[in-house]
């Protein structure tokens, strides 16, 4: 599986032109698209997308889905055919392809617009979150910080030790 090099950090702000193109800074999207300028977008949770490494994304998620194919085969999943139903729906419209343009340039897809809350004009967090780059409607980005922080020391003693 390929793993990104970088431990992706940093916090910035941006604005979402008027045709929804965002300029990724270079820390973050060189990395990204260091082997190929295509990256997987994926709603994350409301107000949050999130922008993978395409191979990084693409091994995790043939991973996960192929357990679950593994457990419907064995029959392990006959009782739990809704909650099945709900994964697959949601995977269907969790993530698309993108491609990173010319200075780390991404276009925000339709869709995608309308569940990070964002109008064209607006204004964005832009984070490394390790492991991908996450882009936050401001005010969804305050309120999942401020309900985080408070559990960071514990968090970072579990990780380092």
């Amino acid at each position: 599986m390929s793993e990104i090099q970088e431990f992706l950090i940093g916090e910035f702000q941006r604005t979402v032109d008027d045709r929804f193109r965002l300029s990724i800074p270079n820390e973050l999207a060189d990395s990204l698209a260091a082997e190929s300028p295509q990256c997987i977008l994926a709603k994350e949770r409301p107000g949050c997308l999130s922008l993978w490494n395409a191979s990084l994304w693409q091994a995790r998620l043939n991973e996960g889905v192929e357990l679950v194919k593994q457990k419907m085969r064995a029959g392990k999943l006959q009782e739990r055919v809704a909650e099945v139903q709900l994964f697959g729906r949601l995977l269907s419209t969790r993530h698309r392809a993108v491609q990173l343009a010319g200075r780390g340039r991404l276009v925000i897809p339709e869709g995608f617009r309308e569940f990070l809350g964002v109008e064209a004009g607006g204004e964005v967090q832009i984070l490394g979150a390790a492991v991908c780059v996450e882009i936050w409607q401001p005010a969804a980005w305050l309120k999942y910080l401020e309900s985080r922080m408070p559990r960071f020391r514990r968090l970072f003693d579990q990780l380092s030790r």
